[in-house]
């Protein structure tokens, strides 16, 4: 159920964030604040003052000590799932903390949404722009083979495994996410294809990070594994179907 028409949508920012006290401040500082009620920075166990920045620009903090990407997001749902189901968003959107993304572009992400009966929406790096080295050639890889996938198994065309998405919350909700790493982004997709939700993509440009060490790409270590995770899950969610009742 969306809002009648003349209700103001509830749209609610979630930033898994670990170690990007440089990056950060520009992130929460560009997004445009009059369109959102919460921006909800998930603390990855940082040892850096990254939450205490987070605060003190005015975003609500969730805590998650257990490492991992999907673990911080799982997080800023749970949080959102507590606050009852009148307090809860119509729109969450995704965005990752070391400043890749635009977050001005927010708005063109959301639309979709909001204009043209969306469930998920995909920033498409792609369509909108990469900076030189802003992804490394295994990340580039991994990104044209897993949507290559997914439009072989499920007949879903996606262009990108982009962390800058909008999606309704109920749709959020009706995937019953549980990847806890770097499968994160892809389960979603996989499952919106699954699920048989609408989905789109909208060009979003990507720079290098803003500060800070990339925990995936700064290591070929850490993108082969990542690599590897994101196709691992595709084919362990081929014949997945939600659980009634969850």
């Amino acid at each position: 159920m969306f809002p009648q028409s003349g209700q103001v949508p509830i749209i609610d920012v979630i930033i898994p964030v670990y170690n990007e006290s440089e990056a950060l401040p520009r992130v929460l500082a560009q997004l445009p604040k009059n369109l959102l009620r919460n921006i909800i920075v998930c603390n990855n166990g940082s040892t850096d003052n990254s939450a205490e920045l987070a605060r003190a620009c005015g975003a609500l903090v969730v805590d998650e000590p257990a490492k991992g990407y999907g673990n911080a997001c799982l997080a800023g749902m749970a949080y959102l799932e507590k606050q009852g189901i009148l307090e809860q968003p119509d729109v969450v959107v995704f965005l990752d903390g070391d400043y890749s993304d635009y977050p001005e572009e927010l708005p063109n992400v959301v639309a979709p949404i909001l204009n043209d009966g969306q469930d998920l929406v995909i920033g498409s790096r792609l369509k909108g722009g990469l900076e030189p080295g802003a992804m490394t050639v295994p990340q580039r890889f991994g990104n044209w083979l897993a949507p290559l996938l997914i439009r072989l198994f499920f007949n879903y065309r996606f262009s990108d495994l982009g962390p800058f998405r909008a999606i309704r919350w109920q749709a959020l909700q009706a995937m019953q996410m549980k990847d806890r790493n770097y499968g994160w982004t892809v389960e979603m997709q996989v499952k919106a294809a699954i699920l048989g939700l609408k989905c789109t993509e909208v060009p979003v440009r990507y720079r290098k990070r803003g500060g800070g060490k990339s925990k995936v790409s700064g290591t070929i270590k850490g993108s082969v594994l990542a690599g590897w995770k994101i196709i691992g899950t595709i084919f362990r969610l081929y014949r997945w179907k939600p659980q009634p009742g969850v």
